[in-house]
């Protein structure tokens, strides 16, 4: 009988802290599924910007240091090419673009898209700056953009790198307001004066 209890005590045991792993994964894998959890290789401000490289809606190789070494750089990540909230923030960055540009200010779009999906968008709504086709993820991985759960595709991150390193992050970027939001994040890092 005394082995019994002890049996049965030991399973309840067990089942306590299957039941409590079970809750713990459960709770974490909402959490991620929401984005409220940071990826391990996340990059903060201050980092240094990945020095990768990838090809542009025209197939031409884009090396992200050459793009830094010209000035205070947006690499903004959206989910889907054509899709309506990354059509709404290309085209905030698009409509703002020669006031960025008149600052020294260059902006690079970054998804999963092909390059032909790519050169579709950009012509479809008349961007003037490079997107790279980031097919194999290795853009997003480099700056620890967290991908969203069963598409497969990154998450919206914005970045802007000034002199190398990381000077601003959005973990959550706007859509149709982006471009004012980065706007503001220059005026505070104090580039970009205009408003």
């Amino acid at each position: 009988m005394l082995i019994g209890l002890r049996c049965l005590a030991s399973r309840r045991g067990r089942d306590k802290f299957s039941s409590m792993h079970v809750f713990s994964f459960t709770f974490v894998l909402m959490l991620s599924f929401l984005g409220l959890t940071r990826e391990a290789g996340a990059l903060s401000v201050g980092d240094e910007a990945p020095r990768v490289a990838s090809r542009d809606q025209n197939g031409a190789e884009v090396q992200l240091a050459d793009v830094y070494s010209r000035g205070p750089t947006l690499v903004y990540f959206y989910p889907k090419a054509g899709t309506p909230g990354c059509t709404a923030q290309a085209c905030s960055l698009r409509d703002a673009f020669p006031d960025f540009s008149a600052d020294g200010i260059q902006i690079i779009g970054v998804s999963a898209d092909t390059v032909e999906a790519q050169k579709k968008f950009a012509d479809a709504q008349q961007i003037p700056f490079s997107l790279l086709a980031d097919t194999d993820l290795s853009v997003a991985k480099a700056f620890g953009v967290p991908t969203i759960p069963v598409l497969g595709v990154p998450k919206r991150q914005s970045f802007l790198v000034k002199d190398g390193k990381i000077a601003w992050i959005v973990e959550s970027a706007k859509t149709g307001d982006h471009a004012a939001e980065v706007r503001q994040a220059l005026q505070s890092l104090g580039s970009g004066e205009k408003s």
